[in-house]
């Protein structure tokens, strides 16, 4: 049974940083692209990160536009572990935030949610002002 367990999410003031976790069971991690989404009340789940896995590819990282620069995506294999680093924090970050395993592939249906088969719970992220 696959499992995605994220940790991390918190009240953090704006222009904070927080670091999210990952931790995968259940699956070949290394097989895997991993990718972070994020959900805000009332809005549609959105592409935030994604890093492809190195047993089937280069390890190669992508962004939401809106978002380069400051959050930062890795994974540890030995860990099965997949992380955000997310710098200088606003309050239009507030979200759940969500970790989900899926196929390897270059195009645009990889930044959406139906490219990926697995999902976590979530974790909540609030930034305030």
């Amino acid at each position: 049974q696959v499992q995605l367990v994220e940790s991390g999410g918190r009240l953090v003031q704006a222009g904070g940083s927080l670091r999210l976790a990952c931790s995968a069971s259940g699956l070949t991690f290394t097989e895997y692209a991993m990718g972070w989404f994020r959900q805000a009340p009332g809005k549609e789940r959105e592409f935030v990160s994604r890093i492809t896995g190195p047993r089937i590819t280069d390890v190669t990282t992508y962004y939401a536009d809106s978002l380069k620069g400051r959050f930062t995506i890795s994974r540890d294999s030995a860990k099965n572990s997949v992380y955000l680093q997310m710098n200088s924090l606003e309050p239009g970050d507030t979200a759940v935030y969500y970790c989900a395993a899926g196929g390897h592939g270059t195009g645009t249906y990889y930044l959406n949610p139906p490219a990926y088969a697995y999902w976590g719970q979530g974790t909540q992220v609030t930034v305030s002002s």
